[in-house]
């Protein structure tokens, strides 16, 4: 296990650093060469992330304290406090799919989503703001960038008693100033906006839509407390994201996310290994590249169908009297 984690960090830092230098030199001689580093950069910043991730679900080190000592270091290159994350994460894991508590999970727009019932009671406002935030091009490439440079930098949706993971915030922007400070006197703080900037912003709306199609699937499933189960929400409420081999590598293995719900302390770099010892495992609903796209619209659990669904758009013809009448009568 050691073995295969300093292996990981070593090609994933690794990795991040030669294709950063090589941007970074390119850069002087054209932003054309440059510019096809970046998305394979953005790639070993996702694969850090993922690393950052295991670190605070304990699953990267036997030793707690090399998980957090190694989730900190993370973060410096993520953008994202490492205490503050691993709590508000661990909400995620205790409320998914779970239609009684999605106030459980916080701000989170990426995991949760309304009822269609819910939708077509709001007022036409609410009902404008809720397809707004979860339009994909809002949701998917406009927010995140916004979510790891901004929102990361104060303690949003924490709670009152979370004084460690609020100093943590801070924390962190502070270790940031220090090492993009000490980077800019060394190579030039307008060369540093001009490589890490968009490495950041590509990495971020990879990683944030990684893990919104886990869980925001057609064919997921959603339960009231009562009907709700720790095991069939893993196996029927996560999904199986099917990668080409190279990108499965890049993500982190993170497409077996129904394995990683069912045991967060597996590492991943065995979730397929276990994906493939257990029969059960790969009867999780299975999405490709292609069809995982395509889900980024399914916003709203019908409860009628027991599953995903888009904006109606009956809405554009009848307005909200008939969109109720149709949600009633479904």
């Amino acid at each position: 296990m050691l073995a295969r984690s300093l292996s990981q960090v070593a090609t994933s830092f690794g990795g991040f650093l030669v294709t950063s230098v090589a941007v970074y030199v390119l850069l002087g001689v054209s932003v054309w060469m440059a510019l096809p580093l970046l998305p394979l950069a953005a790639g070993f910043l996702v694969r850090i992330f993922i690393i950052q991730h295991d670190c605070g679900h304990g699953s990267f080190f036997r030793s707690r304290r090399a998980n957090n000592i190694l989730g900190s270091i993370c973060s410096l290159m993520t953008l994202t406090p490492y205490a503050f994350w691993r709590r508000q994460h661990a909400r995620h894991h205790g409320s998914w799919n779970n239609l009684d508590r999605r106030a459980a999970s916080g701000l989170d727009i990426y995991s949760s989503c309304l009822t269609l019932t819910e939708y077509v009671q709001l007022g036409s406002w609410r009902r404008r703001l809720y397809r707004l935030a979860y339009n994909p091009v809002v949701s998917h490439l406009m927010l995140p960038p916004l979510v790891f440079f901004l929102l990361y930098r104060v303690p949003f949706d924490a709670a009152k008693e979370w004084r460690r993971e609020r100093r943590a915030v801070y924390v962190t922007n502070l270790a940031l100033a220090c090492f993009i400070g000490g980077l800019g006197f060394i190579v030039g703080f307008g060369r540093i906006a001009a490589v890490q900037v968009p490495i950041m912003v590509v990495a971020s709306i990879i990683g944030v839509w990684l893990f919104s199609i886990q869980h925001r699937f057609e064919h997921t499933s959603w339960a009231s407390e009562a009907e709700w189960s720790f095991t069939t929400a893993a196996l029927t409420g996560s999904s199986y994201l099917r990668l080409p081999r190279i990108l499965q590598w890049f993500s982190g293995n993170i497409g077996f996310h129904h394995v990683h719900h069912l045991s967060s302390r597996i590492p991943n770099y065995r979730l397929e290994e276990c994906h493939n010892a257990l029969p059960d495992l790969q009867a999780a609903p299975i999405l490709t590249l292609r069809s995982a796209i395509g889900t980024l619209r399914h916003a709203l659990w019908d409860e009628q169908l027991g599953r995903m669904v888009r904006f109606p758009e009956c809405e554009q013809r009848g307005g909200s009297r008939y969109l109720l009448r149709h949600a009633r009568t479904r």
